[in-house]
């Protein structure tokens, strides 16, 4: 006879992913046996580097359509892991919650803080840092990723060394040099590219996390002013945590652990 099929785990965990963060805890929960784990990519990357397990690329459709795909195929758990600064995602998860009542937790990495020696301004969306730039530096290294090129496209007095994994689109600021380079970055890196492109003000989002950090360090190191933008706010109703650890302990016992609370995790 031939043998039966292995039974299909109990919980299915869907990871809103294309972070660090997601990507281990899809490594985390590979090395065990009693998750089914189904990691949702954006899709805004030509070659992603995909997670352990099942793995789909592409919108929901929105707030119905991922509520429908989590009914429809037996999710258990949701994990919003997520860039900070995909705001609509996290927002459609929320609310996916509310129609199926199927737990979530937010995975999001700690904001970064300045440090002796930082020089940063903050500004609340890519327009407010536009507005501020001109006023720091003209020679700008601009990190705040390829969909908000056109926020700076009508500074035309300013230099801009963009670096992104694939080539962006129009509108693009005039006078720009882009840099096609899939990261992490090491700082000896960082600084050699501050110093080789002679840039005097750095423009990133407050990503957090330390696979990004090394380019703060090489800015503080050169006395280079940095530009700052503020994380979006999130849903406040939604529990967070910061650590793969504190999910791996909510998914198995109900408890994130280190939940911290309301907020925009500025």
């Amino acid at each position: 006879m031939p043998a039966e099929p292995a039974p299909r785990p109990a919980h299915h965990v869907l990871i809103l992913g294309g972070t660090t963060e997601a990507r281990r805890l899809a490594e985390a929960l590979a090395r065990g046996t009693s998750y089914r784990v189904t990691t949702s990519l954006a899709g805004r990357v030509s070659a992603p580097v995909l997670p352990p397990g099942e793995t789909r690329i592409g919108g929901f459709g929105g707030v119905e359509g991922l509520a429908g795909w989590i009914a429809g195929h037996g999710v258990t758990h949701v994990v919003d892991a997520t860039h900070p600064f995909a705001e609509r995602m996290s927002f459609n998860a929320a609310r996916a919650q509310d129609l199926t009542g199927v737990p979530l937790l937010a995975l999001r990495r700690p904001g970064w803080t300045p440090g002796p020696g930082d020089d940063w301004t903050f500004a609340d969306s890519l327009a407010d840092a536009a507005a501020v730039l001109p006023s720091l530096g003209g020679r700008a290294f601009l990190t705040t990723g390829r969909m908000g090129l056109h926020a700076f496209a009508h500074l035309t007095d300013t230099w801009f060394l963009v670096r992104s994994v694939d080539p962006p689109a129009a509108p693009m600021p005039p006078r720009m040099e882009i840099l096609l380079a899939r990261g992490p970055f090491g700082a000896a890196e960082e600084r050699e590219l501050l110093a080789r492109h002679r840039i005097d003000v750095l423009v990133t989002k407050d990503s957090g996390g330390e696979a990004t950090a090394p380019k703060l360090t090489a800015a503080r190191e050169a006395g280079i002013p940095v530009l700052v933008v503020r994380r979006p706010a999130v849903p406040a109703r939604v529990a967070r945590t910061g650590s793969v650890e504190a999910v791996l302990s909510w998914l198995r016992d109900g408890d994130c652990g280190d939940d911290d609370g309301p907020g925009d995790g500025r």
